[in-house]
């Protein structure tokens, strides 16, 4: 195995193997191991190992390193909840060191399915993190194995996931492959990584079953179908989208010139004497609750958790009513009206089932899937599934719509889901409104009406009327998009971007397919720094950036340096105000893992653009000071204004002239018009902005340095305090050396006269704005319960685009970092509203658990929708909602539906359904909304209708 081999790491491994020398004290060994942590999750990549540990095990562990710990201490700011160290522990008594770690509950008892497998200790197949175990960093692993010892140890491998393969997972549960042999009828049950090849496949298939590579041809038999032959020996199982616990047919060939043996679509018999036996391999394992990965957007947390068994905590339901007894005892639900059959829950599919229930009692979609629409289906569109998944649905909604039956298991449905969205395909918790956004639009391309999608390229809007350029856009858009999604579920907004630099507006109308409202005042924070440019080349400046609530310094770090555009050979040194005590600074805030919650809003920050740090830099702290009134016949010189940092090097000798340079330089944006040397100063030891010394920090700006080539500076009254506590007058002559040393800062004070008040313009060291600066009307509004309208404000509100989003200005033909500001155009029949309760970072996840008070009825948007030719009702009534209980990566999903024949509230819960009444709909786990427009056509079929053809003669120009 490989650990990550950092320097940061390597120093947290000397750290640590120079402690086990003496024993430490619970919380030593609990800031350790959270270091540790931290800074392997901070450098895991592909190939890394991560440890299972039991939690029973792990939760002994956390309860005795924070048995010092106030009771209810939150860490959160320390990072992930269990490497900082959280206790679920009530604070009574004192927790005892614990025994060796013992992973033996997470094994079975029997030999390993597959004594060939390189994925070492197999486990049993429904265990679940967070209940079950844990997941810990290699690096983590080892430290504890090294005091506690036990075992046995249980690696898994972190493998590249995602569509772009660029997140992380930790692959608990490798696939399990049935490799059936055609004509011997052998078979065995093997483990491999999805990130495989088909050649190492074929490897170790002919290595259990003893053949050789040119004797076999190996296909994907999937379902007892022969999908594909699998002999693109580079592919990744992953690519060639294999299923965990699905049939591999390995078929053997006369001789290496024949074709298969059974040459067919299909093997009737497949060789197999036991027919009984193999028929039980074409469903997937009722036992499958296997976790494929865990590291979802790029963070060292596996999903595992969000597995079904978890509702029976957090929502109280029986054990006998879990999910993984595939609803064989749920209630068999029978309506008058239909609509209320169930949906069993094949293994964390309550993501999926909470999804398809709103979908499904969508009217439009209801009628027009229970009609025949198969000649809407688009058989030929590249962009869609060939049909398939419309087909899919809409059997899956005529079953769930027709009446008293019993809960239906949508294993077909799931599998095609798998066939064409790999990312849902295993037994994993996923995002419902992720599966939503991709149901959406793969249902809208297999039913789009437009068989050859025409070319057309948009105009500019050039000054035209919004109304004429909106009509153009959406005309635009049907010719290439028209399918019952779009009739339903699509409305418009316009965009407006404009340059912050030479005014341009850009205005367009996209079609949308959904909202997503941020939840404000939870997930981020705004916070504004004053950026000091230490190399003389602008004024200082302030700076607003948006970052993670719970994040940490580099996470402000990282939006500084974004927003002003840092050099590549320049870094930001960040300092508090409450750090510059007495207009001094004591401290940088250096460490990167620092929460930014220790922040807050009404302190001061600075940050300073320096050279990058070397072993031969030294920073130079600049301490202004000027006369005050002590008493009535004496004066003293005191600290005022915000410090100012830049960096030297210590290469060859420093002289008093070079530590003069840089700061005159460094004052240079501060000097005021026409002021060119000091009447006072003597013009052969007055300083020239040009270059700070032959070993100077390299820091001036050429270009600000070219501009006072030719302008006399004057001399500053500079002392230096040494390591001695030695005054040094650095104004006395510029050859005098100084010896200082690269471990600390030089301190420069810098005694402002009056005279020398008067050259330059200090206001700009002085009061540097709040973190976060609150109005009246905010801290009201701030007090009050967050409304959906006030969330749709805040997503309609003009803001900066963040700085991985710059905008290109045609004008500029440059990247700028525009304003935008979004409007309501045109509104569809049904509006679906996400509210972005889960946010993400490399370092982190977070769930918001604000309520939300959203409208049940009258949802009035008419003042949002800036098109107001439209005579239409804006007011929209809700009828289905889906909810999130539990934490972040884990809990359960269920739907809130309303059966609008029976005027009455339904709580979906899988299999479960009971009826609610309407004042039990709002909660704070509302995650997807649905609203349908009021006062709308009764018949669904024919809202869409009608709505085409308004909107296909409405747009002729």
């Amino acid at each position: 195995m490989t650990e990550v081999a950092t320097t940061t790491t390597m120093e947290a491994a000397a750290k640590a193997t120079a402690l086990t020398d003496k024993e430490l004290s619970p919380e030593e060994e609990r800031v350790l191991i959270r270091d540790i942590a931290l800074t392997a999750e901070a450098n895991t990549k592909e190939g890394d190992f991560f440890f299972l540990i039991t939690q029973k095990w792990w939760q002994n562990w956390i309860d005795y390193v924070n048995q010092d710990q106030q009771p209810n201490n939150n860490n959160n700011s320390e990072g992930s909840s269990s490497l900082a160290g959280n206790s679920d522990s009530n604070g009574s008594g004192i927790s005892k060191r614990p025994s060796g770690i013992d992973n033996s509950d997470l094994i079975p008892d029997g030999p390993a399915e597959d004594a060939n497998s390189e994925d070492s200790v197999e486990i049993h197949d429904t265990l679940l993190e967070g209940r079950d175990y844990v997941l810990l960093p290699q690096q983590v692993w080892n430290q504890l194995y090294s005091w506690y010892g036990g075992g046995p140890a249980l690696s898994r491998k972190v493998i590249n996931s995602g569509l772009s393969q660029t997140e992380f997972a930790v692959e608990v549960y490798p696939l399990r492959l049935q490799l059936l042999v055609t004509p011997k009828g052998d078979r065995s049950t093997i483990r491999i990584s999805k990130k495989e090849t088909i050649g190492e496949l074929h490897r170790r298939a002919c290595e259990i079953f003893h053949l050789n590579l040119e004797q076999v041809c190996i296909w994907d038999y999937y379902g007892h179908r022969k999908h594909a032959l699998m002999n693109d020996m580079d592919k990744t199982l992953d690519d060639a989208n294999i299923q965990m616990d699905q049939d591999i047919l390995v078929e053997v060939l006369n001789n290496v010139n024949d074709s298969a043996l059974s040459g067919g679509t299909s093997c009737p018999d497949n060789g197999f004497p036991d027919k009984e036996a193999t028929s039980a391999l074409l469903e997937p394992s009722k036992s499958g609750l296997s976790i494929a990965g865990g590291l979802s957007a790029n963070k060292i947390a596996s999903r595992g958790y969000s597995a079904e068994q978890s509702q029976n905590q957090t929502l109280g339901y029986s054990s006998k009513e879990s999910d993984n007894n595939l609803g064989n005892s749920g209630v068999i639900t029978r309506g008058t009206f239909g609509g209320l059959t169930g949906l069993l829950n094949l293994g964390n599919t309550c993501f999926m089932n909470s999804a398809i229930q709103c979908l499904v009692h969508t009217p439009e979609f209801a009628r027009y899937f229970r009609e025949d629409y198969h000649q809407e289906i688009n058989w030929q569109n590249p962009l869609g599934m060939v049909g398939e998944l419309a087909l899919a649905f809409g059997e899956l909604l005529r079953k769930l719509w027709a009446p008293g039956r019993t809960p239906v298991a949508p294993r077909p449905f799931k599998a095609k889901l798998a066939r064409f969205a790999p990312q849902f395909s295993g037994y994993n918790q996923h995002d419902s409104q992720e599966l939503l956004a991709f149901l959406l639009d793969g249902l809208h391309e297999d039913l789009n009406r437009v068989k050859h999608k025409p070319y057309i390229n948009s105009r500019d809007a050039d000054g035209r009327p919004d109304e004429e350029v909106a009509d153009e856009y959406w005309a635009n858009h049907i010719a290439r998009n028209d399918s019952i999604i779009v009739d339903v579920c699509q409305g418009q907004y316009k965009s407006t971007l404009v340059c912050p630099v030479c005014n341009k507006v850009s205005v367009t109308f996209d079609p949308f397919m959904y909202l997503s409202l941020p939840l404000q005042f939870t997930t981020t924070r705004s916070m504004t720094i004053t950026i000091f440019a230490c190399d003389g080349s602008a004024l200082p400046s302030t700076c607003t950036v948006t970052v993670p609530k719970q994040g940490r310094c580099r996470d402000l770090i990282q939006a500084v340096s974004s927003a002003c555009s840092l050099k590549q050979t320049e870094e930001i040194k960040l300092v508090e105000a409450c750090a510059i005590r007495n207009h001094l600074i004591h401290r940088f805030l250096d460490d990167s893992f620092i929460s930014l919650s220790s922040i807050k809003d009404d302190d001061h920050l600075a940050a300073y653009k320096v050279q990058k740090s070397a072993k031969s830099n030294v920073l130079i702290q600049l301490i202004h000071r000027r006369q005050e009134q002590e008493t009535s016949d004496a004066q003293r010189w005191k600290p005022f204004g915000t410090p100012l940092v830049s960096s030297l090097s210590c290469d060859g000798a420093i002289r008093s002239g070079d530590i003069q340079t840089i700061v005159q330089t460094m004052l240079i944006p501060l000097l005021k018009e026409g002021i060119e040397h000091s009447d006072d100063s003597d013009p052969n030891t007055s300083g020239m902005a040009t270059d700070p010394s032959d070993h100077g920090s390299g820091e001036v700006d050429n270009n600000c340095a070219s501009t006072s080539t030719n302008k006399v500076l004057p001399k500053l009254p500079l002392q230096l305090i040494d390591e001695g506590k030695t005054c040094i007058d650095l104004s006395a002559g510029d050859e005098k050396a100084i010896d200082v040393s690269a471990a600390s800062p030089i301190v420069v004070y810098l005694d402002w006269s009056s005279k020398l008040l008067e050259k330059y313009n200090i206001n700009y060291l002085e009061n540097l704005p709040e973190v976060f600066k609150y109005g009246p009307i905010t801290k009201k509004a701030r007090t009050e319960p967050l409304s959906l309208y006030s969330c749709l404000e805040a997503f309609l509100r003009e803001e900066p685009l963040v700085p991985e989003d710059m905008w290109y200005c045609p004008q500029c033909k440059e990247q700028r970092q525009a304003s935008k500001k979004l409007d309501l155009w045109r509104l569809p029949e049904v509006l679906v509203i996400h509210l972005k309760r889960f946010s993400y970072s490399r370092s982190m996840k977070h769930k918001v658990e604000t309520f939300v008070n959203f409208p049940i009825h009258d949802f009035d948007l008419t003042n949002y929708v800036a098109d107001k030719r439209s005579s239409r009702s804006q007011l929209y009534e809700l009828y289905a909602l889906t909810n999130h209980y539990g934490g972040m990566g884990s809990g359960h999903y269920t739907a809130h539906i309303k059966l609008l024949d029976e005027n009455r509230w339904y709580n979906f819960d899988d299999s479960h359904i009971s009826p609610i009444n309407e004042e039990d709909v709002k909660s704070a786990a509302a995650y997807v909304l649905f609203y349908r427009r009021a006062m709308s056509d009764t018949s669904g079929s024919g809202v869409a209708v009608s709505r085409r053809a308004r909107d296909k003669t409405s747009y002729k120009h």
